[in-house]
């Protein structure tokens, strides 16, 4: 693995997921299903993609990474935060249903937009997860929006986390473009590594511009690199090189 994809010694960056090609596992976050509606339910109209997308893209990526062991998704399966739209319920029965089939297990954590995705996970006979850790490797994974009281954070080495959908903005003269990225850090002497947003609707928080949500971002940044996704993955550096 080259620099360009190598953001951990033992896991590779493939678009916006996280593989870890010894292990065979793969990590997804915040894939909010049912976005489009929400916003609709709002006045704003958009076409419903992001599940078609979302599954197009996997495809791709499964195509690389053949049967998995696991696929760990950070949270934020669903976008509304009180009820199940019918769109959300249609749409995460389905995806959990393809991923299902691409895996051997598949790991669900809760993430702050899923206080009642619990009937749905339970419907594919699926618990959610504050947490997973993976033992040998001394890695945590969270969905970021809290910091959690474990005995698993003390022995953690590395933290994944999602919650934030991190990107960057890039300029050229008077043309400015966003893109999501993979971000990578320390919290308290511990690798922190933050994914993007599998959301395909939206691009995410340009991470240089704007106040952000995780407690364990809110730091100063400057030293943290950047993967950016595009038509391949691009290391760019620190933040704190960015010019915007």
């Amino acid at each position: 693995m080259n620099k360009e994809k190598k953001i951990l010694s033992n896991a590779e960056i493939i678009d916006l997921s996280l593989f870890f090609p010894k292990e065979k596992i793969l990590v997804i976050t915040d894939l909010h299903l049912g976005y489009e509606e929400a916003l609709i339910k709002q006045g704003t109209f958009l076409p419903r993609f992001n599940l078609k997308d979302s599954i197009n893209k996997l495809k791709k990526i499964f195509a690389k990474t053949k049967k998995l062991n696991k696929i760990i998704i950070l949270g934020d399966l669903k976008h509304e935060f009180g009820f199940i739209s019918e769109q959300e319920w249609r749409e995460v029965i389905q995806m959990l249903s393809f991923l299902s089939e691409n895996s051997k297990e598949i790991i669900l954590l809760k993430g702050n937009h899923d206080n009642i995705l619990g009937p749905i996970a339970k419907w594919k006979n699926l618990t959610l997860e504050d947490f997973f850790f993976l033992e040998k490797q001394k890695i945590l994974f969270l969905h970021g929006d809290k910091i959690l009281s474990l005995k698993e954070f003390q022995k953690a080495k590395t933290l994944i986390i999602g919650h934030e959908h991190p990107a960057v903005t890039l300029t050229e003269e008077t043309k400015k473009e966003k893109f999501k990225c993979f971000i990578k850090g320390k919290y308290k002497k511990k690798d922190l590594i933050v994914l993007p947003s599998f959301n395909t609707t939206t691009e995410g928080t340009d991470i240089t511009q704007k106040k952000l949500l995780s407690p364990f971002l809110k730091q100063n940044l400057g030293n943290f690199e950047v993967w950016i996704t595009a038509d391949k993955t691009y290391f760019f550096g620190k933040i704190k090189d960015f010019h915007s």
